[in-house]
């Protein structure tokens, strides 16, 4: 069977399901000596703020069994200084770029997506608004459907691209939350974030992050993440999701397709293979084939929901 690997997302036509996440992928220079860009399904960039933020202080990751901790910070060059230069560099490539945004209001959210409303190269924006291992907890707005809401609004009011919402499984429903932000404009979803957790040396009985606290990603989130994509999907059908959490193989890309993500993105695969995207991408393909499907969007409807 000839399978078509492309997906709309959100009105955006991605050559794969499968992108690059946020975070764990820079801002695509970095891998551009191991894989070609432009093939790609995209490219979410790390999270851009609009002045410079130097990140938490270090030791800022920590492996776990099956996962990865981190406290990063959002550390990142600030908004002109990535359309000076990786942004530039990102449409040079000719790839597809998520510009994903922080900020520490609603009004900052909005500023950053008035600043890149325009430029080259940016298809779609990821509203980061559930990084767990920020310094203050207020600015996880996902843990709040109305503040989550409210940050939605006003980045939908200054951009022309298609807005997608990243949300956190740390929360009691997440469903509201995914609710709330559809209702206030929202084109589509990301879920899931890295979940809040942390890790002891016990031979320092110290914290293994500086931070104390961090985000947990990697295959041990991924069981998360697919709930939280069946949940949702069940809940808002036609709403177009991102799944991603754990992701490193094309079977644990179908299993969120299954449940009905529209596309997913690689994480800390990358950090154990700088060609996870490629290569998951391709398995999928073969995983596609083999189950009689012709394109991603037909993996839904092969879904059975009763063992």
């Amino acid at each position: 069977m000839t399978v078509d690997l492309s997906v709309d997302l959100c009105g955006v036509r991605l050559k794969t399901p499968v992108l690059a996440a946020s975070g764990c992928f820079g801002f695509g220079r970095e891998m551009a000596g191991w894989v070609d860009l432009a093939a790609l399904g995209g490219i979410v960039t790390k999270s851009v703020s609009l002045e410079p933020r130097r990140g938490r202080p270090t030791p800022r990751t920590a492996e776990t069994p099956s996962g990865m901790l981190n406290a990063i910070g959002l550390q990142n060059p600030g908004v002109e200084a990535f359309c000076a230069g990786d942004l530039r560099f990102l449409a040079e490539a000719g790839a597809t770029v998520v510009a994903s945004l922080v900020g520490r209001s609603p009004d900052e959210f909005g500023r950053l997506a008035a600043r890149l409303d325009g430029e080259p190269g940016v298809a779609l924006v990821e509203v980061n608004l559930s990084c767990p291992n920020v310094e203050h907890r207020g600015e996880v707005f996902a843990t709040d459907p109305a503040a989550a809401a409210e940050v939605v609004r006003v980045v939908k009011r200054a951009t022309s691209v298609p807005v997608l919402a990243k949300l956190t499984a740390d929360v009691t429903d997440i469903v509201a939350v995914a609710r709330a932000v559809v209702e206030a404009g929202a084109d589509g979803l990301t879920l899931i974030n890295t979940l809040l957790g942390m890790a002891v040396d016990t031979r320092t009985r110290r914290p293994r992050l500086a931070a104390v606290t961090g985000g947990l990603s990697g295959p041990a989130i991924r069981p998360v993440a697919v709930r939280c994509v069946w949940q949702v999907a069940q809940a808002l059908p036609g709403v177009p999701i991102v799944g991603t959490g754990g992701v490193v193989t094309g079977d644990d890309a179908a299993e969120l397709l299954l449940v009905g993500a529209a596309a997913v993105a690689v994480g800390t695969g990358n950090f154990i293979n700088p060609r996870a995207v490629v290569e998951v991408a391709e398995s999928l393909e073969r995983y596609l084939a083999a189950a009689g499907a012709a394109a991603p969007a037909d993996l839904p409807a092969l879904f059975k929901a009763e063992r």
